[in-house]
């Protein structure tokens, strides 16, 4: 695991150095580069594979293939022992060496014989070329920008602004887009110039041309599944477990300890499940708790401690108030560089996840493959209410499970076009963010969220109601929102996180299962709790799903009310300029008068506040509160290659 940084063009060792030096909270155990005339590259090294050995850059015997590398190859070892047969020679047991044989027998498709979580960057010194590329779902994260006739590339946002001569202008689509969806959506940032590669997608860059290339889908292009599952749902959900059992073991490979997060909902309880039973040592895993009086958090502290007393595992706690969110929150947003109002708790976790281990896997991903959001449950409901009308569907209300006591909801959400009702549950809508934004911000028609959305869904082929709305889900949510979460505010404490959900062939698996056995008579996730039944109490199984999210939502009406009406002043909106004063004055004063469905876009706003605040600060404090500054040691190491 690594923090991954530099640019093509004109050697400059300071510049390099600076952006390693933003990356040190990604690698703090060792820190290096190659440069050459024509490109610098730059690693700090979290030390989990081979650590004695595994230092990078790495390069092929000659020389000639120089790479870069942020995540793991969990096949690495079948793939070393394949490269050997064929004449490669090695010199460690770390990941990363196979990658530069790979590229020497496959060229840009040596991505198609790896199976791992990896952002790669491949310096191919003969041909002056650079190929960045980045995991098939997303999990790593890689950023580029050209700038002054260089291409810069960085794990994080931050690395680039540390190279740029000036901070880019905010980017006036991202900001409409981040208010509706409360993260940014790739390929844009916040940032004029500075883009994020999509998931599994490659980036080439040679004689001053740029192109982008997608490597991989979990369907096919005219909506065919790529491998349709044999049987019925009972011998489906076997495959499951099997593919999960697989994807969990190559998961626990590491020469560190491996830790689990355990949030008591049935994802993370089931992987820690799995995770138990596979490892030789007792597990260590990792749950939050509340320094309040929060009934449905004790609830989920209470499973997560029954469940890891069954399972003998070594389990610990950290417990969070309002005061110390509130005081981290400039930290928090700082790690994502950009403004993001989406769950920040796996930040407070892993401050105590980073005592104990470096490598943690998590149960994201399965709600977004196998169904669990508002969308997700409204998506069949909708389809029937258009199929067969409403006199259908009042006379037999099974047709709108869950939605049963409520289908008037359903008559208010429904619409012909998908992407229509999905983007009606954005935060903001087009038109507010129109009252809301200065006029010069106000974007011109085929720029809003709606037609993000809309051309998301236009991409998709499948017919199934509910997996078109989980493909939605799966190129923009979990890679921007989710998957961004889990890294950055992990990767803040040094801590990795593994998505056992997010293997690539547990994906094609799960895009081939029909939405009936997703979310059946109201049930989400179903063939997943089909496969936790067998391992888990049905206490966990069954509950209600609560979420590894904060209660903001409380605390923004209560111990949060003067920091946010504080940051959303006419005086401190007027630093920027970018919001009229007159709407958020009136959003406030609804909020506070009891319309609480306001609560996601006084949330919005104040972070966004919040994060601009620290931009305007200069460089974002680091973890420890510390000043972001290369180090001797990171300076030597650029300046002596």
């Amino acid at each position: 695991m690594c923090g991954i940084s530099g640019f093509v063009g004109a050697p400059d060792g300071e510049r390099l150095a600076r952006m390693m030096a933003s990356l040190r909270h990604r690698g703090p155990d060792d820190a290096r580069a190659f440069v050459s005339a024509n490109a610098s590259l730059s690693a700090t090294r979290l030390a989990i594979v081979d650590p004695l050995h595994g230092g990078q850059p790495m390069s092929n015997e000659d020389g000639t293939v120089v790479v870069v590398f942020n995540g793991e190859v969990y096949d690495a070892d079948a793939l070393r022992e394949r490269l050997r047969a064929r004449g490669h020679r090695f010199s460690t047991r770390c990941d990363t060496e196979v990658l530069p044989h790979l590229y020497e027998e496959y060229g840009d498709a040596f991505v198609d014989h790896v199976n791992g979580q990896f952002a790669v960057a491949l310096w191919d010194v003969v041909r002056r070329r650079l190929v960045l590329t980045r995991d098939r779902m997303g999990i790593k994260p890689l950023f580029f920008a050209r700038a002054g006739g260089r291409f810069y590339f960085a794990s994080e946002i931050k690395a680039i602004l540390a190279a740029l001569p000036q901070k880019p202008e905010i980017r006036a689509e991202a900001l409409g887009h981040y208010l509706s969806l409360k993260y940014v959506p790739g390929p844009m940032t916040i940032y004029e110039g500075i883009e994020r590669l999509l998931p599994a997608e490659q980036v080439i860059v040679q004689d001053e041309r740029v192109t982008r290339r997608r490597y991989w889908r979990w369907m096919n292009a005219d909506g065919s599944v790529v491998d349709r599952p044999r049987g019925d749902s009972r011998q489906a959900a076997e495959r499951l477990e099997q593919l999960l059992q697989a994807s969990v073991g190559r998961r626990l490979q590491a020469d560190v300890p491996v830790g689990a997060l355990l949030s008591g909902g049935v994802d993370s309880s089931l992987i820690v499940s799995l995770a138990a039973e596979a490892s030789a040592a007792p597990l260590s895993t990792f749950t939050l708790g509340y320094t309040e009086d929060l009934p449905a958090k004790q609830q989920e502290l209470a499973l997560a401690r029954t469940l890891a007393r069954k399972l003998g595992t070594d389990h610990h706690e950290y417990f969070v108030g309002a005061e110390e969110v509130l005081a981290d929150l400039p930290r928090v947003l700082a790690a994502f560089d950009e403004p993001f109002a989406g769950v920040t708790s796996t930040y407070f976790l892993c401050k105590l996840v980073g005592r104990h281990v470096k490598v943690c896997l998590s149960g994201d991903g399965a709600d977004e493959l196998f169904g669990s959001y508002l969308a997700h449950r409204l998506a069949q409901p909708i389809h029937n209410l258009l199929h067969f009308g409403e006199p259908a569907v009042r006379m037999f209300p099974g047709l709108a499970a869950p939605f049963e006591q409520d289908i008037d909801r359903v008559l208010r959400t429904a619409h012909p076009d998908d992407s229509f009702w999905r983007a009606a549950l954005c935060v903001f809508s087009d038109e507010e963010k129109r009252e809301l934004l200065q006029p010069d911000l106000r974007l011109p028609d085929g720029a809003g969220t709606t037609d993000l959305i809309r051309g998301l869904f236009g991409e998709c082929r499948s017919r199934d109601p509910l997996n078109r709305q989980l493909d939605f889900d799966c190129r923009s949510l979990l890679p921007d929102n989710v998957l961004g979460y889990s890294d950055r505010l992990a990767m803040a404490h040094g801590v990795e996180t593994r998505v056992p959900f997010l293997d690539h062939e547990i994906v094609e698996f799960a895009f081939a299962l029909p939405g009936e056995w997703k979310i059946r008579a109201g049930c989400c996730k179903w063939i997943l709790k089909q496969v936790a039944r067998r391992r888990l109490p049905a206490e966990i199984v069954d509950r209600p799903k609560e979420g590894f999210v904060m209660p903001v939502n409380t605390w923004q009406a209560g111990p949060f009310r003067a920091a946010v009406e504080d940051a959303l002043s006419p005086d401190a909106l007027a630093v920027h300029g970018l919001f009229r004063p007159s709407a958020v004055a009136d959003l406030l004063r609804r909020y506070a008068a009891g319309e609480s469905e306001l609560q996601y876009k006084v949330w919005s706003l104040f972070c966004f506040q919040r994060w601009y605040e620290g931009t305007r600060r200069g460089s974002p404090p680091a973890t420890d509160g510390t000043c972001l500054e290369a180090t001797p040691a990171q300076q030597a190491a650029v300046l002596s290659v």
